[in-house]
């Protein structure tokens, strides 16, 4: 695992609202009551892979066994919260500032220089919360296993910020995060953006190599405590191997870095199917 704590040597990596269908199957993004913040989508409940297994090259021991989960609806982020966002909720005097760092601080790129601490602070003030690894994971995946967001093919930069390995530059050559939604064509199947690359994002559980073994098969929650938490989506500095939905990198929650951002999730249990009753 120590190859995943990241440490790069420039700075460290009404009633609720209906969805209504739209051209191509998407769904339009929404703001459910009582919310602040980017507009969400809306993930049904049901059943996904979660993990990855021994015929992935890339996969690594703690991302195993692939194994199957049930996760109550909810509703994520469409995009990672941005500067502009988090301001208004530093404004308010419910966030702590963001540390800045130069070329990152553009009003529509993610909000870098959060430790956990201050993610979950910006969730609780906009009426939401950190979504757990599992949510993170299906929502950016589906329930067909997608390797990627956009499907199980690499399609470099056209589809996620991530390093440009043909230059040898950070951030498709421009050494840096790019606005939310610069990259459309890399949407999950949910339309979440931006869940491979651009800014890795802090998830609510804390880290065990091992917790895939023995964890619920429903709404999983992650172990009860540990040392660092997980982050998902790889970041501008990545390469495609930890761009993939199930790969986890690790941190401290008190740890801020120019590589990390976050978006959240509310739960949606006006969307979940009722319970069988016995007649």
């Amino acid at each position: 695992m120590m190859r995943k704590l990241l440490a790069f040597g420039f700075v460290g990596c009404v009633l609720a609202a209906a969805l209504t269908p739209v051209v191509g199957g998407e769904v339009e993004p929404v703001s459910p009551p009582g919310t602040k913040g980017g507009k969400m989508v809306l993930v049904p409940a049901g059943v996904f892979g979660m993990g990855c297994s021994r015929n992935d090259r890339h996969c690594d021991r703690d991302e195993r066994p692939y194994h199957k989960v049930h996760l109550d609806a909810y509703y994520v982020d469409v995009y990672e919260v941005t500067n502009a966002e988090h301001k208004q909720c530093s404004d308010a005097g419910a966030c702590r500032k963001a540390k800045s760092y130069p070329d990152f601080d553009g009003a529509d790129q993610p909000v870098v220089g959060v430790s956990w601490d201050d993610a979950v602070a910006y969730c609780k003030w906009a009426g939401k919360r950190l979504p757990t690894e599992a949510e993170w994971e299906k929502a950016a995946r589906g329930e067909s296993g997608r390797v990627y967001p956009w499907g199980n093919s690499w399609c470099g930069c056209s589809c996620a910020i991530q390093e440009d390995t043909r230059k040898q530059l950070y951030g498709c050559g421009r050494e840096t995060t790019w606005p939310v939604g610069s990259v459309p064509k890399g949407a999950s199947p949910y339309g979440a953006e931006d869940m491979a690359g651009n800014a890795l994002e802090w998830v609510h559980d804390w880290f065990d190599k091992d917790y895939y073994k023995n964890a619920p098969r429903e709404n999983p929650r992650g172990p009860e405590a540990g040392e660092v938490k997980i982050k998902k989506s790889g970041c501008f500095a990545h390469v495609r191997n930890y761009l993939r939905t199930s790969d986890r990198t690790t941190a401290k929650p008190e740890s801020v870095s120019n590589s990390t951002s976050f978006r959240c999730v509310r739960s949606a249990p006006e969307h979940n199917p009722p319970t069988p009753t016995e007649e």
